[in-house]
């Protein structure tokens, strides 16, 4: 199958695009020899800069833990919360519970199967006389 597309380039379309191509691979291959020869780029220079890459990479490492022990910092207030919301609710419903059953007629009807009854009249108050001496 022929390439339709390029058949129907014509032919000085065709050589200045193949012209470009090969400038942008020289320029490519430039850089690399520039780099590789030792031109601005040489092992010196390279080794020079050793300490500052070797800080970088320490920062780089710092922001990554940092970052770790930030996400494991929230996802542990995360179940903390829960927990509370939790905690919360168990102590509102006992809450709830207490308050019903310590209510007069809950107390009356525990106490009822003992043999306990309600007062209907007041207490009598008795009262000493601290006339007499023994």
């Amino acid at each position: 199958m022929s390439n339709t597309f390029k058949s129907r380039l014509s032919e000085e379309i065709q050589q200045e695009m193949h012209d470009s191509v090969e400038e942008k691979v020289s320029v490519f291959e430039g850089l690399i020899k520039r780099v590789l020869s030792g031109g601005k780029f040489s092992s010196l220079r390279a080794v020079s800069y050793l300490p500052f890459m070797l800080f970088v990479f320490f920062l780089t490492v710092v922001y990554i833990a940092n970052r770790h022990y930030t996400e494991n910092t929230v996802r542990h207030i995360d179940r903390v919360a829960n927990e509370v919301k939790v905690l919360s609710w168990e102590y509102k419903t006992l809450q709830a519970d207490l308050m019903l059953k310590s209510t007069q007629s809950e107390i009356a009807s525990k106490v009822d199967a003992l043999g306990l009854k309600v007062l209907v009249e007041p207490p009598v108050k008795i009262r000493v006389n601290k006339s007499k001496k023994k």
